[in-house]
C-alpha cells in the first residue's frame, strides 16, 4: 500500500486499548461489522511521518484459542489478515496476567510490539517495570505510555515506524514446552508446513492442532486451501 500500513490492537478487556485507539485516531475512525459475524469492527487512522498508519481496535479477550467468537475475530485478523505490526496493550499494574495474551501474540506473527499502558497509575502504586529487559528477552520492542494522557506516543509512532521500514527486526522469543510436545511438534511441524507454508507459523498451527483447535483447521481449510484438495 506504499506509505500506508496496517496496524492491529490487541489486549485483554480493561487495559486502555480503546483508550490508546480514541487517542491517536481522534475523529479519523469509523466502526462497522466483522463480515459474518456481529462483533462491532473500528477502524481508525493517525498520520506520522508521511505515512498513513491504519489502526484496527481488536475485540478486547483473554486469549486467542477458539472459545470465543470475539477470541476468533480477534485470532482470525491476525494470522490470516497480516497486518503490518501487532501491537500488544498491557495493563502495568497487571503485567503477569496481561503476558498470557502477549505470549500468544508472540507465538503467531513476528512484527509485534508491547505496548505496556498505565504507566502512570503503575508508578503511583510503586511498581517500576524494566522495558529495555523485556525488549531483550521478548526479542520484540516494549514501549511504556500512558493512554489517557498520551505519555509516550511519539516513541511508540517511532517504533512502529521503524518496525515498517525495517528499520527493527523483531526476533521474537521462542516458547519452549515439554519435550514431550516439543517432540510431537517436530513431528507433526513439516507436514503442517506443506499445507500453510510461510504464510502462517507452522509452529504455532501444530500446538494449535495439538490442542485440538477443528475451528482453527476449518479456518484454514476455508481460507489457504484450493478446493477439491
Amino acid at each position: 500500500m506504499g506509505n500506508e500500513y496496517r496496524i492491529a490492537l490487541a489486549g485483554n478487556p480493561n487495559t486502555g486499548k480503546s483508550t490508546l485507539f480514541n487517542a491517536l485516531t481522534g475523529l479519523r475512525q469509523h466502526t462497522g461489522n466483522w463480515a459474518g459475524k456481529t462483533v462491532a469492527l473500528a477502524e481508525g487512522s493517525v498520520f506520522f511521518k508521511d505515512k498513513t498508519i491504519h489502526l484496527i481496535d481488536l475485540p478486547g479477550t483473554y486469549s486467542l484459542f477458539s472459545n470465543s467468537t470475539d477470541e476468533e475475530v480477534a485470532r482470525n485478523y491476525i494470522v490470516f489478515e497480516k497486518p503490518d505490526v501487532t501491537l500488544v496493550v498491557l495493563d502495568a499494574t497487571s503485567l503477569e496476567r496481561n503476558f498470557n495474551l502477549a505470549l500468544q501474540v508472540l507465538e503467531m506473527t513476528k512484527n509485534v510490539v508491547i505496548c505496556i499502558n498505565l504507566i502512570d497509575v503503575a508508578e503511583e502504586q510503586g511498581i517500576h517495570i524494566n522495558e529495555r529487559l523485556l525488549t531483550n528477552r521478548l526479542g520484540v520492542p516494549v514501549i511504556k505510555i500512558s493512554a489517557r494522557n498520551k505519555k509516550g506516543f511519539p516513541m511508540l509512532l517511532d517504533t512502529i515506524d521503524r518496525i515498517v521500514t525495517g528499520k527493527i527486526e523483531c526476533q521474537p522469543v521462542q516458547m519452549k514446552y515439554p519435550d514431550e510436545i516439543e517432540e510431537k511438534i517436530k513431528m507433526i511441524e513439516p507436514k503442517v508446513r506443506q499445507l500453510v507454508g510461510s504464510h502462517i507459523s507452522s509452529r504455532w498451527v501444530s500446538l494449535r492442532l495439538l490442542d485440538g483447535d477443528e475451528t482453527l483447521l476449518n479456518e484454514i481449510n476455508k481460507r489457504m486451501v484450493p478446493e477439491g484438495v
